[in-house]
């Protein structure tokens, strides 16, 4: 195979099928500084490129979030009402009838573990007005990072 940029899935799969020959065509480990582990190695770093670019998942809503590790830690409403400021804005917040404020974000990464990416990337309901919008898409430094990027505008 070819070593080159993977830009097909029909490329992408064919990186994969050559990474399961390498391992499983070996009774031995693969030395790294072999040629089949330097082989091993490029391909692993271009599928992980293609991975992701090409399919790297959404971020889970941050209700979905809480509750999935809520469930985890086996805990109910009123264990965590402390983290949001009492039991009626937990019951608010998990029925998606409020925002999450910066301060629970905070108490829940550091008092759950729940990762800050999963409570604020995922909030796809914090928009911009489209006159706000219009307005950074003019600047150049901001337009560029975000076509350059995953970034939802």
């Amino acid at each position: 195979m070819k070593t080159k940029i993977l830009k097909t899935e029909q490329e992408y799969n064919a990186a994969c099928g050559r990474i399961y020959e390498l391992i499983h065509s070996m009774e031995q480990a693969i030395e790294p500084d072999s040629p089949e582990g330097e082989e091993l190695e490029l391909l692993s770093l271009l599928v992980e490129k293609y991975e992701h670019e090409h399919h790297f998942p959404d971020a889970p809503d941050p209700v979905e979030a809480i509750k999935f590790r809520m469930e985890q830690m086996n805990l109910k409403q009123k264990d965590v009402a402390p983290l949001f400021g009492g039991k009626t804005r937990v019951s608010e917040v998990l029925n998606k009838k409020r925002s999450l404020t910066l301060k629970m974000i905070t108490l829940l990464n550091r008092y759950l573990g729940i990762p800050l990416e999963s409570l604020i990337l995922g909030n796809k309901d914090i928009k911009l007005e489209n006159e706000n919008k219009k307005k950074l898409l003019k600047i150049s430094s901001i337009n560029d990072y975000l076509n350059g990027s995953k970034a939802a505008i």
